[in-house]
């Protein structure tokens, strides 16, 4: 049996002035079919703080804003826990401190700091997803697709998303769990919570 190891970055540009969704559907497919890997897991993993993985069915429909109705649902969500970053102090992030790294590091602005609602959306949402690859296809059932979510809007940036695919080139064996029967998860209760209680009669004559 052999096991193998693929990585591969995705170089992306986001747009800014508002957070980016990014279909990076057709591209990870790909990558998984060139693997080789023919049953195994695909990790997809931002590699910034402020950014994540999301899989979900594609809306199809597009708005103004140039984004999916189902994507600008999830922003109006996201908008109401965690409020765009608008005025100065409306988070404690970033303190004074922190503004002073971002120019020591030659960041062109203190305002490039004012992301702070990104990086709490992404904590919310996650910085990754991994899915399952059988006999090598990316298994995300009928309608899934996968986007890399920008939530940091205070200016375009240059991105990298991170894929790794790992997994056998052999067969597996049958899937089936359970001979393929459906799994009865409802509560099963024992024959003492189901006994006879005299107030079931008193009950009865109201």
């Amino acid at each position: 049996m052999e096991f193998k190891v693929v990585q591969k970055e995705l170089e992306l540009q986001s747009r800014g002035w508002i957070p980016t969704f990014h279909d990076v559907t057709t591209d990870i497919v790909k990558i998984v079919e060139e693997s080789g890997v023919k049953n195994g897991t695909c990790c997809i993993a931002s590699h910034h703080t402020t950014c994540s993985v999301m899989v979900q069915e594609c809306s199809h429909d597009f708005d103004t804003f140039d984004l999916e109705y189902l994507q600008h649902d999830l922003l109006d969500i996201m908008r109401k826990l965690i409020p765009d970053f608008a005025e100065e102090h409306q988070y404690r992030h970033p303190g004074p401190i922190h503004a002073q790294f971002g120019r020591y590091v030659d960041e062109p602005g203190n305002y490039t700091s004012m992301n702070t609602d990104g990086h709490l959306r992404s904590v919310f949402f996650g910085r990754s997803e991994t899915m399952t690859i059988k006999d090598g296809k990316l298994d995300g059932g009928e309608f899934a697709h996968v986007y890399f979510i920008d939530w940091d809007h205070v200016r375009a940036r240059h991105r990298q998303l991170n894929v790794t695919v790992m997994g056998t080139t052999d067969e597996v064996e049958s899937r089936k769990y359970n001979d393929g029967k459906v799994i009865n998860t409802l509560r099963k209760f024992p024959a003492e919570e189901k006994a006879y209680m005299a107030q079931f009669d008193e009950w009865k004559k109201r």
